[in-house]
């Protein structure tokens, strides 16, 4: 398969993974709601999608580099589709659970194999440059902002414009995830694996773990990219906790609230992709991943203060003010991610891929469920501004740590 063959089949399989999130996402608080689930349960079954992310992100990776990319995100797309059946159609609080369980566990298989699949596809290729790489992983990237963006507005505006149930776009997202089964099974071709048994594949597991980690602390290029990834969701997280309660405010209701919030993010999901498609741009330009992941990195943590500052506008100026900041900041995060993801695929071989993927999912969740607790809490003893720009420098500190990181690579083979 030719590289640019790999890089449509990647946003191919990229916009597929994200569509589903981008229609359930404004729904989801209301649909529980609706179903008779208290505030109190609904934040409880966030906890238990989180939960059996991070229990699984380690496993699952170490699996994915015993049996190979295709079967991990086959059995991603399934768990999802099951998960959101449930989801659209189930009422017992039970059902909810293992509906969030299964989506944790398709999100967790799925991490970090797709991505793998493409690299390990590439570089099979041994003409493939780095810049080449590079602009394969944005373009997946791009893709899967446009997903998400796509799916967030069509998943405000069908409840409220064509007056539906709300679980109809949770339906039409367990469609995307039978579409994206397929696509999978018969458009991801993968270099056979020698047969092997499940002892040898549960042998397996933790060597593959260990090895991921063990590079972690090894390499000191890969902990500034592990660390510099962990504060981008962390940031991230704090942005998506708060600003839909600021908008429900400044919306009026929690109704147009939520519809403003869609908008907006799907707006921020739209300048991910064009920041993905203008990273391009910047690494034939500028030549160098670490000079584009600070290009990115200025813009989105600008964007944050421009966000605290925003807060002191209330009514329909704060909502276009926060879109504005939002768009800023997607441009510089879809600018910072494929480079970012160049340089890491430097410091790591095929065989540690989908481990070391996995690791930076896992560090990026924990930093997100830690940053959105903590500063929500200082949001709630302070102000949103306060809030806002705390996360600008948790953005900031770690991106400045990668820009200024030894430039020599430093991959070190690990034996096990």
């Amino acid at each position: 398969m030719t590289p640019s063959g790999a890089a449509r089949r990647f946003a191919l399989i990229s916009f597929l993974s994200w569509l589903p999130t981008g229609l359930f996402i404004p729904v989801l608080v209301l649909l529980l709601l609706d179903k008779g689930v208290s505030l109190t349960a609904v934040a409880a079954l966030g906890v238990v999608y989180s939960v059996a992310i991070m229990v699984l992100e380690l496993p699952t990776g170490g699996l994915a580099d015993v049996v190979g990319r295709r079967p991990m995100i086959v059995a991603s797309a399934a768990a999802s589709l099951v998960a959101l059946l449930l989801l659209g159609l189930a009422e017992s609080i039970l059902l909810l659970v293992a509906s969030s369980i299964l989506r944790g566990i398709g999100r967790a298989l799925g991490s970090g194999p797709i991505e793998a699949w493409f690299v390990d596809t590439v570089q099979a290729r041994s003409e493939v440059s780095e810049a080449e790489l590079s602009r394969g992983l944005s373009f997946g990237l791009m893709a899967s902002s446009v997903a998400l963006a796509v799916g967030t507005l069509a998943g405000a505006l069908i409840p409220f414009a064509l007056h539906t149930s709300l679980a109809v776009p949770v339906l039409i997202a367990a469609a995307c995830d039978a579409v994206r089964l397929v696509v999978t099974i018969f458009a991801m071709p993968e270099p056979k694996y020698a047969p092997t048994s499940l002892r040898s594949v549960l042998r397996g597991v933790p060597a593959a773990i260990a090895i991921g980690l063990r590079l972690g602390v090894r390499n000191a290029l890969l902990i500034r990219i592990l660390v510099t990834g962990a504060g981008m969701m962390a940031a991230l997280a704090v942005i998506e906790l708060l600003t839909p309660a600021w908008m429900g405010e400044s919306a009026g209701s929690p109704d147009r609230g939520v519809l403003a919030y869609g908008i907006v993010a799907a707006v921020g999901f739209s300048a991910d992709a064009a920041g993905s498609g203008l990273s391009m741009r910047l690494t034939r330009r500028l030549a160098s991943a670490r000079a584009v992941c600070l290009v990115g990195l200025s813009v989105s943590v600008f964007s944050l203060v421009c966000l605290a500052g925003a807060t002191a506008v209330s009514g329909l100026g704060g909502i276009f003010a926060a879109g504005g900041a939002y768009l800023l900041m997607f441009v510089g995060l879809g600018i910072v991610g494929g480079p970012m993801g160049q340089l890491l695929h430097s410091q790591v071989a095929a065989a540690e891929r989908a481990t070391v993927l996995s690791v930076q999912s896992l560090i990026g969740y924990l930093a997100g469920a830690v940053g959105a607790v903590a500063v929500g809490q200082l949001a709630v003893v302070t102000t949103m501004a306060v809030a806002f720009g705390v996360a600008a420098v948790l953005l900031a500190v770690p991106g400045w740590l990668l820009v200024t990181a030894p430039t020599r690579p430093e991959y070190l083979p690990v034996e096990v």
